[in-house]
């Protein structure tokens, strides 16, 4: 396992690491710096306003379960200035116990002439992510996204 992140009783899943991409040229444009602090209820992620541009962002997602789970899914909001601008639910399935995986999503871009500046979304856009196992909840966070 990365970095000698394993879950135990008090953390069964953890998020390892997070890369996101340029989908059509594979550019890696953010990437965390190692496992998520999973007891925060919000975090603050600082990303190159560069992803603005992105057409598709392909988001990779490292985790690592305790627990066997049947049906694994996560769906993600994204707020701007507490108003829900966007909803998206990907789906994993099946995870193996005592595992460490990796999960791939393509996230489709807003058309240019709806997309706000970063300067303006710098701050007040939080993705609230919920994981779920079927419909109970597996760990749930909010990232606070700074544009720099």
């Amino acid at each position: 396992m990365l970095g000698g992140v394993i879950p135990d009783d008090d953390h069964p899943f953890l998020i390892n690491w997070m890369v996101m991409r340029d989908a059509d040229t594979g550019q890696v444009v953010w990437e965390s710096t190692g496992a998520w602090d999973v007891t925060a209820s919000e975090v603050v992620a600082h990303v190159p306003k560069s992803i603005l541009q992105c057409k598709r962002v392909s988001r990779e997602i490292n985790f690592s379960s305790k627990k066997e789970m049947h049906e694994f899914r996560l769906v993600q909001t994204v707020e701007f200035k507490g108003t829900i601008l966007e909803e998206w639910s990907f789906h994993f399935g099946f995870v193996i116990p005592n595992s460490t995986n990796s999960w791939q999503q393509t996230i489709e871009a807003a058309d240019e002439s709806e997309m706000l500046p970063a300067e303006i979304l710098s701050g007040n856009v939080v993705m609230d992510t919920c994981f779920y196992d079927l419909n109970t909840v597996v760990l749930k966070q909010r990232v606070r996204i700074m544009y720099i």
